[in-house]
């Protein structure tokens, strides 16, 4: 089995402080009362830390939820998640996801068109309908662009950096630049990232991340996958960012901070490529270099194919759920209780 895990952000912080500190202002916005005589059954859900599968919520109602949701995973940390929970990661995945690459196809997406819910599934337009009344307009338009400009034909591979702050920075970036997929390999888990986590403002919960033990593995399940693998290098045989074809799936590798690229990536790698500098100084800051590769393939992406972006109708719905499902922390809930329900109603929609 190979080592990879792939994971999403999931709140490692204690609920009873915040929840207790977030009822009385959700409740002065819900205009609930807190007697047991008019308890509503969204308050007293509340106080379970679990929220009820609603076909309906005012637009007051999901700001508060959003909040809740929003407060109570801000604790989560980069560093937690790449050193303390690689055993564990795996149970954090939202959609079903693929093992395999078939030749036949021309480009990598990880998610199958099904959430499991027990002992039945959902699919994405099932996902979106259950979790519709409870994002508000504004956010949903937000993840419909987000989504827009999501790509997997880039991705971006992190090789023993020993500065969670750098990490943090370069998630950000990807983020920012629609490059869904990011692969970390060996961090070094003696350093900090807690004092560096506003670096990232909370990225790592939107994108693909995939923790590798070796290079190896993870060179051999890229190539599998269909990617090109360049290497950030500073030699004669290295070409210029600017004259490689970025429309073609490509994965960038970028090093540790002192180190760069090992030995062991550079052999296994298909070509070495390097930003041409123009300075006294022989090379950037590791995050920096990272934000500038991403950006130019985003650039050379945009002029020659009209949009970095490049999801298939279908790819982007099934994208638009998994956000959804990571949007808040009663989302994985509220889809379960939607499932039952649709399982004891089979000829409700008929």
């Amino acid at each position: 089995m190979a080592s990879c895990k792939t994971l999403n952000r999931l709140s490692l912080s204690s609920l009873h402080p915040t929840l207790r500190t977030t009822l009385s202002s959700f409740s002065l916005h819900t205009n609930l009362s807190l007697s047991n005589s008019t308890l509503s059954p969204l308050t007293l859900s509340l106080h379970r830390k679990t929220f009820p599968s609603r076909s309906f919520a005012s637009s007051q109602t999901v700001l508060s939820l959003e909040a809740i949701d929003d407060s109570l995973s801000r604790n989560d940390t980069v560093e937690e998640l790449l050193t303390n929970n690689k055993d564990d990661v795996t149970k954090l995945m939202k959609m079903e996801r693929r093992s395999n690459f078939s030749n036949t196809e021309k480009k990598w997406f990880p998610y199958l068109n099904k959430f499991k819910c027990g002992n039945d599934y959902l699919n994405s337009s099932e996902i979106l309908e259950a979790l519709d009344p409870y994002i508000l307009d504004l956010r949903k338009e937000r993840f419909r662009n987000a989504v827009r400009n999501r790509s997997y034909s880039v991705c971006l591979v992190v090789e023993g950096l020993s500065d969670f702050g750098n990490v943090s920075a370069a998630f950000r970036s990807a983020d920012a630049l629609g490059v869904q997929s990011v692969h970390v390999v060996s961090c070094d888990s003696s350093k900090r990232y807690r004092e560096n986590r506003h670096v990232s403002m909370g990225a790592e919960k939107w994108l693909d991340i995939e923790l590798w033990d070796s290079i190896q593995e993870c060179f051999k399940v890229l190539k599998s996958r269909g990617y090109c693998i360049a290497t950030t290098h500073i030699g004669v045989e290295a070409v210029s960012i600017y004259d490689m074809d970025w429309s073609s799936p490509t994965a960038i590798v970028v090093g540790n901070e002192n180190r760069g690229i090992s030995q062991e990536a550079l052999e296994l790698s298909d070509l070495h490529c390097s930003i041409p500098m123009k300075g006294m100084v022989d090379s950037f800051n590791v995050s920096v270099a990272a934000g500038i590769l991403m950006h130019h393939a985003v650039c050379d992406r945009t002029s020659r194919m009209g949009s970095h972006g490049d999801l298939t109708l279908e790819e982007s719905q099934i994208l638009l759920a998994e956000f959804s499902l990571r949007h808040s922390n009663s989302a994985i809930s509220i889809a379960h209780e939607y499932a039952k329900r649709k399982t004891d109603s089979p000829l409700s929609k008929l």
